[in-house]
């Protein structure tokens, strides 16, 4: 059965939301506490996220919708594209502070997973392209990010398993089903504890010799991991591309 740790708990399923619930959570244009969201200090309106993960155990897992779009360097990209691999997809936004604390785990389970059949995809939505671009350049990412300002892809999940914040990261196993969904920012342990079993039931290989970035935990993000914002923020620039 689906599990949803922050520990572990559990429960039978993800509920699926009405036409209206899901209009209020992934239109992408309502707002956080009551408050619509500007341009300027949308990290400082995060509404209350506890980072909490569902797991989706094999015969319970739903087909992800082959989503596609165009990254920064003007590549298009498909989910399908990453059939026989498992993809974590991360949902994010440059101004997003638990964004910016969540990126050193991204890229130290990327580079450390990278031969053990993971990949990585950003979707970076409700955001200026220009501002998105400098943050990937700055960070140094090495994955890549589809563009995606009107926030199209994670409507896309609303009769799945939707993204239902920023941050928000979907694990899916090499048949292209979710396996896992974590709301708000990820950490070191609770990522990797959510790849290990599937490298492991697709017989990619031996996470436990997967080489270390760091010796320590890397249990980045905790310092700024108090604070979401829904995915139905509007809060950024107007795509200037």
């Amino acid at each position: 059965m689906p599990s949803t740790s922050t520990g572990t708990r559990r429960r039978r399923a993800v509920p699926r939301l009405s036409a209206a619930a899901l209009a209020a959570v992934l239109a992408l244009s309502g707002c956080a506490g009551g408050t619509e969201i500007e341009s300027g200090g949308e990290e400082d309106r995060f509404i209350s996220g506890d980072g909490s993960a569902t797991v989706f155990e094999t015969g319970e897992r739903e087909a992800a919708p082959d989503v596609s779009g165009t990254t920064f360097e003007g590549d298009d990209l498909a989910l399908s594209d990453y059939q026989g691999q498992i993809l974590v997809l991360n949902v994010w936004a440059s101004w997003c502070g638990p964004c910016r604390a969540e990126q050193p785990v991204l890229d130290e389970v990327h580079t450390e997973y990278g031969d053990l059949g993971v990949d990585f995809l950003g979707v970076n939505i409700k955001d200026n392209e220009t501002a998105a671009r400098s943050y990937t350049d700055n960070k140094g990412v090495l994955y890549p990010s589809l563009h995606d300002q009107p926030g199209e892809i994670p409507q896309a999940f609303r009769e799945t398993v939707p993204p239902r914040a920023i941050p928000s990261t979907l694990v899916l196993d090499p048949n292209g089903d979710i396996a896992a969904r974590v709301i708000g920012p990820t950490t070191y342990g609770q990522l990797t504890e959510l790849l290990d079993p599937l490298v492991v039931e697709f017989d990619l290989g031996d996470p436990e010799e997967r080489p270390r970035v760091s010796e320590e935990d890397g249990d980045y993000g905790a310092e700024d991991s108090e604070g979401t914002d829904e995915t139905g923020d509007e809060g950024a620039d107007e795509d200037d591309g």
